[in-house]
């Protein structure tokens, strides 16, 4: 019998854990004869965090962290490098296996292409069309230098035909994140119980409306004037309905640099820490409205069909807006009150959810994954 096949997985942050969970289950050795290494890169990194997540998608320790830490993009990505190496000699993998868009991501496909270690790119193709994204840049160059390219939905193919990737390397496979999404919707805890355990109970009434903010990009979060115009949008949708705000470390900071903390003191904005994946989901669930700038939550919010308005001009998941639930909003706090407002009195579109989008893209990805596998070892002489 030949030796398994070895697929060195790699997470970097803890949306890539939501999206690695499935894949992890759907190489089971017993039906693939695929041996999976888990490489956390260690590039977001909270421990408590960290062990919240890893228990509640019921994913197994990583087998090996880097411990890279938070760095400028250029260090950050060497360090990633440096420190990934030494594990593909230890590992000797038949292929690289990386998910999304972060450093890491570009990190470790250099990493493996320079070694001649095949790289495998789950959700490519997608594109913003918008250079100054740092993870746009990261999106590019994986697909470039990945042997095979799954994506997510339809506008991801398109874009790598267009790049001059070659279709037989394409695979059309659907969105894993939403494999990890049906599998634990049933798990998540109302909106009541999130506030009450966060010392809240009472800001929103049973079963009452509420707007669910998430803001973290540098685009925004590091421009002051962009920062306090997302900001004045809330305040005044908060004297509309209350504005539940699970904060991002960065963004706190960056409120308190440029001196508007006092905004968070409206009296219908409700400040949470940053909340497991569990709660997170349960409030999704049950909001209003989401305004979010995260790639993830609209993709979410679209299998929620949960009315989603993006804080930003452009958008790398457009199938979230023109099939889902998404509307790009932009940063102009007139506009985005209006759209609020629109929501609060039609209901907002629900869209419908996009195809492959059903608990089973992990699988495909597996399928594939071994048939590639096979097709190459046969090949060998």
């Amino acid at each position: 019998m030949s030796r398994p096949y070895r697929l060195a997985c790699v997470v970097a942050a803890r949306p890539n854990l939501m999206k690695m969970a499935p894949l992890l289950r759907a190489f089971s050795p017993s039906e693939t004869q695929v041996e999976t290494v888990l490489v956390h890169t260690g590039q977001h990194y909270d421990a408590d965090m960290d062990a919240q997540f890893f228990n509640t998608l019921e994913m197994t320790p990583p087998d090996f962290r880097l411990d890279v830490g938070s760095a400028s993009h250029a260090v950050q990505t060497a360090e990633v490098m440096r420190r990934f190496e030494p594990v593909l000699e230890h590992v000797a993998p038949t292929a690289v296996l990386v998910v999304g868009d972060v450093n890491s991501t570009l990190g470790c496909a250099l990493t493996a292409a320079k070694k001649n270690i095949p790289v495998l790119h789950v959700e490519a193709g997608l594109r913003s069309f918008d250079r100054a994204m740092p993870e746009e840049v990261n999106r590019v160059l994986t697909d470039q230098i990945s042997e095979l390219l799954f994506t997510s939905e339809a506008s991801g193919t398109s874009n790598l035909l267009r790049e001059g990737i070659s279709p037989h390397r394409i695979h059309f496979v659907g969105n894993v994140m939403i494999d990890t999404l049906l599998r634990q919707q049933g798990k998540a805890p109302s909106a009541a119980e999130v506030l009450r355990q966060a010392n809240l109970a009472g800001f929103v009434r049973d079963g009452g409306p509420y707007a669910l903010l998430t803001l973290h990009r540098p685009s925004n979060v590091d421009d002051p004037q962009r920062l306090r115009a997302l900001m004045t949008a809330m305040v005044r949708l908060s004297d509309d309905l209350p504005v539940l705000f699970p904060l991002h470390p960065r963004t706190r900071a960056m409120l308190q640099r440029y001196e508007l903390s006092a905004m968070l003191d409206a009296p219908h904005i409700a400040c949470l820490p940053p909340l497991s994946y569990l709660h997170m989901l349960g409030l999704m669930k049950h909001a209003c409205v989401v305004l979010t700038d995260s790639g993830g939550v609209q993709e979410e919010t679209t299998a929620l069909r949960v009315p989603c308005l993006t804080l930003r001009d452009n958008t790398e998941r457009p199938i979230t807006v023109s099939e889902g639930s998404n509307a790009i909003a932009g940063r102009d706090p007139a506009v985005i009150l209006a759209l609020c407002r629109d929501i609060l009195r039609y209901g907002g579109k629900s869209g419908r959810v996009p195809q492959y989008w059903d608990g089973r893209a992990a699988e495909r990805v597996a399928t594939a994954t071994v048939n590639w596998l096979q097709s190459r070892r046969e090949r060998r002489p």
